[in-house]
Order: C-alpha cells, then sequence, then structure tokens
C-alpha cells in the first residue's frame, strides 16, 4: 500500500485510538498522530517534521480559528451578542430551531459568495453559534451544525473548486452547465440540512423561546442597534471581493489584482473585533489592570483550539509531503471496477483526501485523474465534474483536521473532538451519498 495513504491510515488510527479508548485529551492525540505520521518520513523524518510545523505557523485558518475566538469572547464580554440576539429573537423566537435554520439559509448565502467552508462558517457562525447555545443547543449540537453548514462554501457556485474542475474538464462542459449543475446539487444539500435541523430540533427537545425573553422587534432595534454595526465586519470584506463592486475596484482602481489578494478569513475578525471595541466601548476596561484581566480571561480558549488546530494542519501539510496526491492517483489509475462501484471509490477517495487538505487543494491534486476514472467507465461528463464536486465538499465537516470544526468550536465553546462522530454520522455520509446518487444518475442534474 502507498506510504502517504498508510500514514494517514496511521494518523487517523493514532487519534481516535488516544482519544476514545485511552481516554487521553485530544490536544495529545493530534500530537502523537503527527509524530507518528512524520514516522513515515524515514531519514527524511526531522526535515519533514520542521516543514510542517513552519507550515502550520503561517496558516491562515489557525490565524482565523484563535481570532474567531477571541472575537466571540470580546462581543460577549462587551454585551454586544446579548443585544443582537434580542433582535434576532423578536424575528425569529417563536420558532423551534429558529438559529438552526437561519445558519442553514445564511451559510448558503454566505457560502456562495465566499466560496471557503471555514470563511462560510465564520461569517454565519459568529452570531448563529453563540444564539444557538443559548436557545437550548448543547455547545456540541451547535458546533457540529456549524461546520456541517460550512461545507455550502464549496457546496454552492461560484467556487474556486468549481473553476479547477471546469479547467479539467477542458471542453466536454461548459461554465454555464456546471453552474446550474452545482446550483442543483446545491439545493439538494440545503435540503438535507434542513432536514437534519428538524431532526436535531425534535430529538434534542430544542424549545421555543420563552415569551418573557422575547420583546419588540421595534424595541430590541431601539436597545441594539449600535450592536448591529458589528455585521459590517463581516459585510464589507465579502462586497469589497466579491460582485460588482470588486470588479469596478479591479478593472477601474490602482488596487488592481489585489483585490483579490484580500482575505476574508484574515478580515471578517480584524473588522469584527475593530467594530466590536467602538460599539461595545463603554463595557470596556479603562485600566491597565482591566485589559489584563479581560485578555487573561480569553487565554484558556486559545491554548485548546490553538494547539489542536496547529497539530492537525502540521500532520496535513506533512502528508501532503510524503505524496498523498501522488498515491491516490496511482490507486485510481489501476483499479479494475465497474462504473457504479467507482463511483463510490472516487467519493471515497476524495472525502479521504479532503480531510487533511482542503476542497481546492484536494481537486487540484487528484481532480483530474477522478474526472477522466469517471468518464472512462462510462459517467456523463457533467455529471462527473458535479459529482466530485460534492463529494468535496465534505471538507468542512471532515474530521480531525477541517478548519470549519475548530472555527466553529471556538464560537460555541464546545470541544471540537466531541464533533467528530456526529459530523461523520450526519454530514460526511449524506453528502457521500448525494454524490453517488447523482454520478449514478439517480439525482437529477440539468444538462446531463
Amino acid at each position: 500500500m502507498p506510504i502517504a495513504l498508510l500514514a494517514l491510515a496511521a494518523f487517523i488510527t493514532v487519534i481516535i485510538v488516544w482519544n476514545v479508548v485511552f481516554k487521553r485529551n485530544m490536544g495529545e492525540a493530534m500530537l502523537l498522530g503527527l509524530v507518528v505520521t512524520v514516522l513515515f518520513a524515514g531519514a527524511q523524518a526531522p526535515a519533514f517534521l520542521l516543514e510542517g510545523l513552519t507550515g502550520a505557523l503561517t496558516h491562515d485558518v489557525l490565524y482565523a480559528a484563535l481570532a474567531f475566538v477571541f472575537m466571540a469572547y470580546l462581543i460577549d464580554v462587551t454585551g454586544l451578542i446579548q443585544k443582537i440576539l434580542a433582535i434576532l429573537n423578536s424575528v425569529f423566537g417563536r420558532i423551534r430551531g429558529g438559529p438552526a435554520f437561519v445558519d442553514t439559509a445564511g451559510s448558503a448565502v454566505f457560502g456562495a459568495l465566499s466560496g471557503s467552508n471555514s470563511a462560510n462558517t465564520a461569517s454565519s457562525g459568529s452570531f448563529t453559534g453563540p444564539w444557538m447555545v443559548r436557545t437550548g443547543w448543547s455547545p456540541t449540537r451547535a458546533a457540529t451544525v456549524l461546520a456541517g453548514n460550512g461545507g455550502m462554501g464549496a457546496a454552492l457556485p461560484p467556487s474556486a473548486s468549481m473553476v479547477i474542475m471546469v479547467g479539467f474538464a477542458g471542453g466536454l462542459v461548459t461554465t454555464g452547465q456546471v453552474y446550474l449543475g452545482l446550483l442543483a446539487a446545491g439545493a439538494y444539500q440545503i435540503l438535507l440540512r434542513m432536514v437534519l435541523v428538524l431532526y436535531f430540533v425534535r430529538r434534542d427537545g430544542i424549545p421555543k423561546a420563552e415569551e418573557r425573553d422575547l420583546v419588540p422587534l421595534r424595541t430590541s432595534l431601539k436597545q441594539g442597534a449600535g450592536a448591529l454595526s458589528i455585521f459590517l465586519g463581516a459585510l464589507i470584506p465579502i462586497v469589497v471581493t466579491v460582485g460588482p463592486l470588486a470588479d469596478y475596484l479591479t478593472e477601474s482602481t490602482p488596487l488592481g489584482d489585489t483585490i483579490g489578494e484580500i482575505s476574508l478569513l484574515t478580515w471578517i475578525p480584524v473588522l469584527i473585533i475593530a467594530f466590536s471595541l467602538v460599539a461595545g466601548r463603554d463595557r470596556l476596561p479603562s485600566t491597565f489592570r482591566g485589559w489584563w484581566t479581560l485578555l487573561d480571561g480569553a487565554l484558556p480558549k486559545f491554548a485548546n483550539i490553538g494547539a489542536l488546530l496547529f497539530f492537525a494542519i502540521a500532520a496535513s501539510e506533512v502528508l501532503g509531503r510524503l505524496g498523498l496526491a501522488e498515491d491516490v492517483n496511482e490507486i485510481l489509475q489501476t483499479l479494475p471496477i465497474n462504473g457504479v462501484l467507482m463511483v463510490v471509490v472516487v467519493g471515497l477517495v476524495i472525502t479521504l483526501v479532503a480531510g487533511p487538505l482542503s476542497s481546492t487543494a484536494t481537486l487540484t491534486a487528484v481532480g483530474q485523474i477522478s474526472f477522466l476514472t469517471l468518464v472512462g467507465v462510462g459517467v456523463d461528463p457533467l455529471t462527473a465534474v458535479i459529482a466530485i464536486l460534492v463529494f468535496a465538499s465534505t471538507e468542512g465537516a471532515s474530521p480531525p483536521a477541517s478548519g470549519s470544526i475548530f472555527v466553529a468550536a471556538g464560537l460555541t465553546g464546545a470541544r471540537p473532538e466531541s464533533t467528530f462522530i456526529p459530523l461523520i454520522v450526519y454530514y460526511m455520509i449524506p453528502i457521500l451519498l448525494i454524490g453517488c446518487l447523482i454520478g449514478w444518475g439517480v439525482l437529477p442534474i440539468p444538462g446531463s
């Protein structure tokens, strides 16, 4: 068996055994998983470890997870979240599970705009995550829903993943065909998530908001209008980078292509923190000692999320250097199986690879061979492209290394490892099945 796939299997096994069997904390499990993964590099292990750690230190998702942890902490201690939740409750509070429905709808919108799973989780979850926890959802369930919904960043058009696959398909499909096809596939995924929210609401006995907690919308807006300014922290980076304004700034101003270099993951927390400092200034300390106490309260949250994600990203970097993409390509080229089984195999391979890698990195590495493999066994080219994109969209819900999981955990106060099994059961497997049903022609795609 190729060495990188063995290393991936060992990484996942070590984490599960150390955490589930030996009941040790997930930080230790991730560190041990990284060490075991590096050992597969043999004599080059020290160099691979150093490069993996260096890559993790400069990874934007690591920064984003920590920034969103502090952002959520700040809007809580300044009292802004309470004002925002009062407004949201005025509108949706009488609906059982309202925050989760809002997050699902919001994730569809933000996902179509950002195209990034982690940024999508952060954009909508910054507000719906705390709202869910305060209205009866457990932190684990709330984080599971946020991370599961984050996958719509790659599930809906347009996205970088879609552009990559259009390029690999050459003249066999058009951008318009893929756009409409992915839109239909995204609708299937939205429906799945809405059904899951209904199920969670019934299973967990999520109550309606207490009538005494509901105030007229006019009253909540009057009391919390200033707090709504922090939404600008999410909207400004999106408007500047996507849509007509972005096109104008790119084509008609000296900023040019630099607009495309703006990272949503970087600027959303920075701007929300800035607006929070202004809107919540009356609740901020005025002395050095007060600021020290405020910052000290955030340190335990940083330590938990930061260590887990740092070791997870480092292991992902090592797996990439071990040749995970090349190993997958080799296996797909040599499997002598029929079309029905090949769709399943391609789906499993992409889903497994998208765990430690991002959806775009996964498709850059194995997208072309996956497409050629499916077309080679008789799958319609457009159907093959859409199925592959659906498989890759499991990235947001793929433990243990998905950035969406750690962002969601930071926003809700959940332990990241507590979401792993629920994400696999409720999101990864059903989305994999949707991709297979599309690949088999059971779920229709326009134009295929």
